[in-house]
């Protein structure tokens, strides 16, 4: 017999995770949250959509992490400490088997950052997830866009262009690196970099739709310039090893996306501490530019202006 809405609502409920702060959860029209004293809440939403935000031949316990993770890295990304999330279903049959997969992968990554899920919607149509996000920041310590200041590094974490590969070599059906398609399912939301990076850095962003685009905004909302080093991108053995073409493997890097790691301003004097926070969340850290006076992202390669075919992606370019 097929599950019906509410049997896989009932499913959804039996797995979330238990927090003191949630007063009512998922059950009633809406969730009833006690936000602690004197915090900001942040909000956060991204939709996922099949053969857009992940190839149709993802596992459903994959979609379910990725679906938390890229909300996630948007907290990470404000320096915020995640609590609740509300998520949105939409499914083309009930399948309960399906469901009780893709909630392996949620609820792994929700228990890793004491995630409650407080509520959401669940509906027949193609297949796609939508995530709200709510966390807590102190009043003014909140990173954000429009903080960057002239004589910043300009950061990076992890290393980029991993998931922009694993894509390319799905799109083209021939040999899959399973450490790359791993960091395209699976992105790791650098929360407690996040958390970290508050206490020192200006500004950030995480860089779900490249690097170079992504660091525009930031330039944007700050009225500065940012000069990149492309030479100076971290690479990942098995990038390297996939993509032998040094001019590919840089336009992948600077404007693949999907990668979900931090790019952030912070004063020169902050380099050993930003190191130590680096080390404390277990995450690497390169430093691949500055910021100047001016506007926009300037990018160069062996001391002369680089420039890739397209800067990150836009959902309606084309």
């Amino acid at each position: 017999m097929a599950a019906g809405e509410f049997d896989l609502i009932d499913r959804i409920r039996a797995r979330t995770v238990a927090r003191d702060d949630v007063v009512l959860g998922i059950g009633d029209d809406a969730a009833l949250l006690q936000p602690p004293a004197g915090m900001q809440l942040v909000v956060a939403m991204d939709t996922l959509n099949a053969g857009i935000h992940f190839p149709h031949d993802t596992a459903p316990a994959d979609i379910g992490w990725k679906a938390l993770a890229v909300n996630l890295s948007d907290l990470a990304a404000m320096g915020a400490t995640p609590a609740w999330c509300t998520l949105s279903l939409s499914l083309s049959e009930p399948d309960a088997a399906w469901v009780d997969a893709f909630l392996n992968g949620f609820d792994a990554l929700a228990r890793q950052h004491a995630v409650a899920l407080v509520g959401g919607d669940t509906t027949r149509g193609p297949l796609s997830v939508c995530v709200s996000m709510f966390g807590f920041v102190s009043p003014g310590r909140a990173l954000r866009r429009a903080a960057a200041r002239v004589g910043d590094d300009i950061w990076v974490s992890g290393t980029p262009g991993d998931a922009a590969a694993a894509l390319a070599q799905w799109s083209a059906g021939g040999a899959r690196d399973p450490v790359l398609r791993a960091r395209l399912d699976r992105p790791t939301p650098r929360v407690t970099l996040g958390l970290r990076l508050s206490e020192v850095a200006h500004a950030a962003i995480d860089i779900s739709d490249g690097l170079l685009a992504d660091l525009a905004h930031v330039c944007r909302a700050s009225n500065v310039r940012a000069e990149v080093d492309v030479d100076a991108l971290p690479v990942s053995g098995a990038l390297r090893a996939a993509v032998s073409d040094v001019e590919t493997r840089r336009a992948l890097q600077a404007s693949g996306g999907d990668d979900y790691e931090l790019c952030f301003a912070a004063p020169v004097a902050q380099r050993d501490a930003i190191f130590a926070a680096a080390l404390d969340a277990h995450v690497p850290v390169t430093r691949i530019g500055r910021i100047v006076e001016g506007q926009g992202v300037v990018a160069t390669s062996n001391g002369g202006p680089w420039m890739p075919v397209r800067t990150g992606w836009d959902h309606f370019a084309g």
